[in-house]
């Protein structure tokens, strides 16, 4: 994560600002009150409820430091929907070698936190997401998997 880049939009930047302000506020908060109410049901060695919300709070401060390296080490792109080759932000369909084209998967290149529901990740830095870009609808790209070498023709583009 350290000296990454993260290229999102500005939708997803102000997304992003939004579940910070949220969770730095209301949910500290919420998290506390919580806490000190299991905290009062007695000893905290045997105390279920205590050891959920702290687990709560963890996950929480975890995803609090995870916005704010976003918002720190970020990069706003535009989304240009009417382009013809794989971009930041575009959604891939593909088919490995051996697939019928039946059988594709679709590929968000780009940040997680900008991931379509439903839709797999490539980020732009990974093998497959860095071998798709800049290609077009009917290109063959080869990239390199822990596997060997894999090859996947692009049968869509959104």
């Amino acid at each position: 994560m350290a000296g990454e880049i993260h290229r999102i939009t500005q939708e997803t930047l102000a997304k992003l600002r939004e579940e910070f302000e949220h969770l730095t506020t209301v949910g500290r908060t919420e998290i506390a009150r919580v806490i000190e109410a299991a905290r009062l049901l007695g000893d905290l060695s045997e105390n279920g409820d205590y050891h959920a919300a702290k687990d709560d709070q963890g996950k929480m401060e975890s995803r609090i430091r995870q916005i704010d390296h976003v918002l720190r080490h970020h990069e706003i792109v535009e989304r240009d929907t009417g382009a013809q080759q794989v971009q930041h932000a575009s959604i891939v369909q593909v088919v490995y070698e051996g697939d019928d084209d039946e059988d594709f998967q679709e590929f968000f290149i780009g940040s997680i936190e900008e991931r379509p529901e439903g839709v797999l990740v490539a980020s732009p830095s990974s093998p497959l997401g860095a071998a798709l870009l800049d290609h077009k609808v009917d290109d063959e790209v080869e990239y390199e998997a822990p596997s060997g070498t894999l090859r996947v023709k692009i049968i869509g583009l959104r």
